[in-house]
């Protein structure tokens, strides 16, 4: 089945002619990039935008594939930081932020002659709170693995296929979701998720999420008068591992390792989430919320 909609895809990619690819270094887009570029060779090109929501680790490492695996990469600078209404972090940042690379990719695909911008949204998407693809929408940006109908299991198995050492990569997303909605984004609470992230994976944890909560101004040290108004708030990391790791940071006194770590970044206090890593918890809290499911 998986096999029939890779032909399927490269039928899609085949009638491009050329493409431009938004390309991330996450599953999706590594695949993507790697099957366009095999499809359409030199007119394909894949474009990555060099952004704070970005982790550094995961910005090289995006370079460092595609000059494995023979895709050419475009780095581009993207302001979604400028905007006010990014940073108030409201329910479709998405929007925002895949507003602005669009922004970016429409007349960079224009002046280099590419019929068709695309990015890797996939089958496994549809029903998931996607404001990004309300942006892709209004550029007419395609999603060819959608239009394959390729679920995300099936990209990582073609993945493995391929030999992309991504077939096996956890789920991603930008470290911008790691921040309750309403609670404003900023470059120094992103380096705090992404310093935070970095320890518990360099301690060989799999499935990492530190979501990131403000707290009130009582939980403060120090009294607001004296603070430094240019520093983050007083903050709660509120750690998600795999349900399977859990017991694992629970042992022999990791946590404790773990706790004093992320205070070093930052964090006033440290916690973890009990009922350990999903997709899309803060999502979740939402709908509850709002009453959607």
């Amino acid at each position: 089945m998986s096999a029939n909609k890779l032909e399927q895809l490269r039928e899609i990619l085949r009638g491009y002619g050329s493409c431009l690819i938004a390309y991330s270094g996450g599953v999706d887009s590594v695949f993507l990039a790697k099957v366009t570029h095999d499809v359409l060779g030199e007119k394909s090109l894949a474009v990555i935008a060099d952004s704070a929501s970005l982790p550094r680790a995961e910005f090289h490492e995006a370079l460092a594939l595609g000059e494995q695996f023979g895709f050419p990469v475009h780095v581009v600078k993207t302001s979604e930081f400028n905007n006010p209404d990014y940073l108030a972090n409201p329910l479709n940042r998405c929007y925002f932020c895949k507003h602005e690379l669009f922004t970016e990719l429409e007349p960079l695909a224009r002046e280099k002659g590419f019929a068709v911008i695309a990015y890797g949204e996939n089958a496994s998407d549809v029903g998931d709170l996607r404001p990004g693809a309300k942006a892709a929408g209004e550029f007419q940006v395609r999603a060819p693995l959608k239009e394959a109908g390729l679920t995300k299991v099936e990209i990582r198995e073609l993945s493995a296929e391929l030999g992309l050492p991504t077939a096996d990569k956890p789920q991603m997303a930008c470290l911008s979701s790691r921040i309750p909605y309403g609670e404003s984004v900023s470059p120094a609470k992103l380096s705090m998720i992404e310093r935070a992230e970095a320890v518990l994976r360099e301690l060989g944890f799999y499935d990492v999420r530190v979501r990131h909560h403000e707290l009130g101004s009582l939980h403060a040290t120090t009294p607001p008068l004296d603070r430094d108004l240019h520093q983050p708030k007083p903050s709660l990391a509120r750690i998600e591992v795999g349900a399977a790791e859990l017991p694992r940071l629970l042992e022999g006194g990791l946590y404790s390792e773990v706790a004093k770590k992320l205070k070093a970044v930052g964090y006033n206090h440290v916690t973890l989430d009990l009922e350990g890593y999903r997709r899309g918890s803060l999502n979740a809290q939402v709908s509850t919320a709002t009453g959607k499911r």
